[in-house]
Formats: C-alpha cells, sequence, structure tokens
C-alpha cells in the first residue's frame, strides 16, 4: 500500500493541533482507513509509556487510541522533557540520550532530522494515512534554520500542510495572513488550506473574515471549527490546559508544581461527578477542606519540593495531615513525602541531598536506570486490578514500605503510614482502573459513578462527529499526498 500524508501546524502553540488531529484520526477511522498520528517533536513533561518501553508525547498517545492503534516510540522520535528554564531531557525514539541546554540543543540538532524521517517512514509502510502534528508555529523565523518541528519536517519530507489559527485568543486574521506574510516560498508552496478553531456562536457571522483570509493568502478554508465543550473529558498533554475541575463534594487538592509531570492521574478524578479536582497555582494556600491532597509527579523533585516549599504549601500539608486528612503522592510526589532525597550523582539537577516532608517513614536515593513500562498490578488489600505505567529515577525503601499497598508480579509496591492516612506508589495512571478509583473515593467516603474509558472512547467519537459537521473533511483526504520514499 502507498500511505498519504497530512500535516496540521499552527498559527502558535495551544491553538488545538492535538485535539483536530485526535478528531481526524477517528473520523478517518471510521470511514475505514488505517490511520497513525506523527509528531516530529515534541516538548512536553506529560509522557506516555508505550509497550515496548519508550516514552512518547501524552497527546500521541491519546491519537493513537483515536485511531485505535497502540502507542508506538516512532508517533513521537523527538520528545523534549524541560527540566530548568534553560535544559531538558532529550528522548529519541523512545529513549533517553541525555540532558541539552536550550542553547546548545538549538545548536546542534544532529541526528534528529533523520530519526524522525526514519520513524515517519517505518509508520507510513503499513497505514493508509499518516496524520502529523507540528509544533507551535511555523511563523518562528528564528528557528526555521534548525527547524524539525514545522516546516523543516515538511519540507524534507515533502507533506502538504493545513494551517490551523486559534479564532478564540484573538486577531485569527491577523494571526493566518501573518503567517503567510513571514514564510519563505519554499514553505509557503507547502501550505494547501487553512482552518478556524475554537470558534463561539453564528458561524455564519465569520463568513466575510474566512473568505478574507482565502482571498489574502490563496488558500481554501477546511472549515471553522467551534467550540468543543467536552475536551477537559480527554487526557490534557500541556500544563496550560490543565484547570480546576468543579464536581461533587469529594474535594482533591493538587498543588501545582513548577515542574510538574504526568498529570492526567488527575483526568479520571475530574471526570468524576462527585468529585471536585481543585489545582492550586503559586500564590494560593492550600484550602482547608480538602478530603485529599494529591502531590503529582514531578520532572524535577528536589528543585519541585524548594518549589513547594517556597509557597507554603509544606506547612499546608502538614495542617491537612493534622486535621486528620489524607495525603497521597505519585512518583515525585512520593519521593517528596518521605524522610531524606539524596541526589549523589546530581541525576535529577544538583547533586545534593533535602530532607522530606517527613510523612513517610522512607528514603530516596536518585541512582540508577530510568524505569520506564507499562505495569499491571493489583491491590493488596482488595485484589483490585490496577492498570499504570512506571517512568522514574530514583528507587525508595523504608519502614513504611512494609506497609505496601500493591502488588506488581510478586513485588511489593508502594508505601503507607502506620495510620493509613498516608500513601505514594511510583504507579501513574491508577486512578483510570475503575474498581480502583472507586475503592479510593469510598475510602473518603465518597461514591465513584463513572466509568473513564468509556467516557474517554465517547468523547472521541463525539470530536469525530464535531469535526465531520464542520470541517470539509473530503477536501482534507484529497489534500492529503503519498509519502515519498515509502
Amino acid at each position: 500500500m502507498t500511505a498519504r500524508a497530512i500535516m496540521i501546524q499552527g498559527t502558535g502553540s495551544n491553538v488545538g493541533k492535538s485535539m483536530i488531529v485526535a478528531g481526524l484520526a477517528r473520523a478517518f477511522v471510521r470511514r475505514g482507513l488505517s490511520v497513525a498520528p506523527f509528531k516530529p517533536q515534541n516538548m512536553s513533561n506529560n509522557a506516555a509509556v508505550t509497550p515496548e518501553g519508550g516514552e512518547i508525547g501524552r497527546a500521541q498517545a491519546l491519537q493513537a487510541r483515536a485511531a485505535m492503534r497502540a502507542p508506538h516510540t516512532d508517533m513521537n522520535p523527538v520528545l523534549l522533557k524541560p527540566e530548568s528554564e534553560t535544559g531538558a531531557q532529550v528522548i529519541v525514539q523512545g529513549k533517553r540520550r541525555g540532558t541539552q541546554a536550550a542553547r546548545s540543543f538549538m545548536r546542534d540538532k544532529t541526528g534528529l532530522l533523520e530519526a524522525a524521517l526514519e520513524s515517519f517512514h517505518r509508520l507510513a509502510a503499513d497505514v493508509d494515512l499518516v496524520l502529523i502534528e507540528g509544533a507551535g508555529s511555523p511563523a518562528e523565523t528564528n528557528l526555521r534554520k534548525n527547524d524539525i518541528a514545522n516546516m523543516g519536517f515538511a519540507c524534507a519530507a515533502e507533506v502538504p500542510v493545513v494551517l490551523v489559527g486559534d479564532i478564540h485568543r484573538g486577531g485569527v486574521i491577523a494571526q493566518i495572513v501573518g503567517t503567510h506574510t513571514v514564510l519563505e516560498p519554499q514553505d509557503l508552496a507547502r501550505i494547501k488550506g487553512f482552518a478556524v478553531n475554537r470558534f463561539r456562536g453564528d458561524r455564519s457571522l465569520f463568513d466575510a473574515g474566512r473568505d478574507d483570509i482565502a482571498a489574502r493568502t490563496g488558500w481554501p478554508s477546511m472549515g471553522v471549527i467551534p467550540w468543543f465543550w467536552d475536551a477537559w473529558k480527554l487526557p490534557a498533554e500541556d500544563m496550560m490546559d490543565i484547570a480546576s475541575r468543579p464536581g461533587g463534594a469529594c474535594k482533591i487538592v493538587v498543588p501545582q508544581l513548577e515542574r510538574m509531570a504526568n498529570f492526567d492521574d488527575l483526568d479520571p478524578l475530574a471526570a468524576e461527578p462527585n468529585v471536585t479536582v481543585e489545582i492550586v497555582p503559586a500564590g494560593r494556600a492550600l484550602p482547608g477542606d480538602a478530603d485529599l491532597v494529591l502531590i503529582p509527579g514531578s520532572k524535577s523533585t528536589i528543585g519541585d519540593l524548594a518549589y513547594l516549599r517556597a509557597q507554603g504549601w509544606d506547612i499546608d500539608i502538614l495542617a491537612h495531615y493534622r486535621r486528620g486528612g489524607h495525603v497521597m503522592g505519585l512518583c515525585g510526589g512520593y519521593q517528596m513525602l518521605g524522610q531524606t532525597i539524596d541526589d549523589p550523582d546530581g541525576v535529577d539537577g544538583r547533586p545534593g541531598k533535602v530532607a522530606g516532608l517527613g510523612l513517610l517513614d522512607v528514603h530516596t536515593v536518585m541512582a540508577g536506570e530510568k524505569r520506564v513500562t507499562l505495569t499491571e498490578a493489583v491491590t493488596r488489600d482488595g485484589n483490585l486490578p490496577v492498570s499504570g505505567y512506571e517512568i522514574h529515577m530514583g528507587r525508595t525503601d523504608g519502614a513504611d514500605c512494609a506497609r505496601a499497598w500493591l502488588d506488581i508480579d510478586g513485588r511489593a509496591e508502594g508505601a503507607v503510614s502506620a495510620d493509613g492516612r498516608v500513601r505514594g506508589s511510583y504507579l501513574h495512571g491508577l486512578f483510570s482502573s475503575d474498581a480502583f478509583r472507586a475503592s479510593v473515593l469510598s475510602g473518603l467516603g465518597h461514591e465513584s459513578i463513572a466509568g473513564y474509558d468509556d467516557g474517554v472512547e465517547a468523547t472521541l467519537d463525539a470530536l469525530a462527529d464535531h469535526l465531520e459537521d464542520c470541517m470539509d473533511l473530503d477536501a482534507l483526504l484529497a489534500l492529503a499526498e503519498p509519502v515519498r520514499g515509502a
């Protein structure tokens, strides 16, 4: 078979590219095509684990699900995971290559375009359609020379592009026409159409604006896409997308760490009608009426522990615990709950040893290989099945590990305080298991009434219906071109 491909680029970050690709993937699969999502370069600390034990962006895992395919490292061959203001961990085809400062990464991307093209062609070998997602904006002319995320990849792979603007943030005509103005001729030649996302109200009121964009650029419109109100029901990749979710009487409070990672743990809880998830930003105290304080994962545990203390959240968490409240830490949050965190080699940042919050009698040493794996576990107290993934550095041991609350193939996992009100684990994604989530909420005195996976599937179908209704998918598919060299 000869695969075709088309690339969805945006006029900026967070204009809805990931959501559109997911919806298109489900729509075209329902039309009988085999589809694979692809993003040459992504930047996110909310990574997903693939069956082969690699890391990709969470959005590509969701898009794979929309395409009814298992996620694979080839779907996101270059993943950057920010560790500081100026540096990031570089993941290539699922495996950690090392950490680079932003300046050196922009200067030296040796082999990354080749890796992206290799992964792209492997994906294209056994599907009908590859849906490619760009990153940020192609109008960032200062980044064009070494670009592999937008036009650099589109030109190298010779794929057509549809440019998406976001009317919700204002100035969408300037977004799209301005992008047309600053692009070089070879890049302009790759763009075959445009779309406008996140419109509210009567779409016919924007007919003149749509036609003006088409007249000024020469690009046909693929559609004006209304706001998709159920987008919050799908796993978010970007920290800009996470938000508090009002619900019922059960209140789960989450301190918003500076390097918060793998925050998809919150999505199944937010989907529960009886649960309010309150994400507390910097500068605000944690509310005193929480049923559970959940400390999420972190890309920089010691750095985020210092950040947590700088906000005074350590005092709030200890006060919550003294009032009889429950506390849970996942991955980096688990490490923070212990007595000490020791990083002798500086794998998490600067070498050093710091005191933890002291709510669990455990000690963490940041050493050893990074563990990246999909994991099936059962709870020790009720034999409830739990599906999740591990993605962490470090080893945690101590007296409270004797009260481990999960079992992974005969291996004890996690720790619980003597009074049972504080627990931690390295396992991410465990709340997506309905029976386990119901058990946790029951322990807090509340009832679970949601089926999470069923809800995600229903939302993906609704998203596909939404795009079928407002985009010309036949015209979009006609724009897709055969993959060169596939």
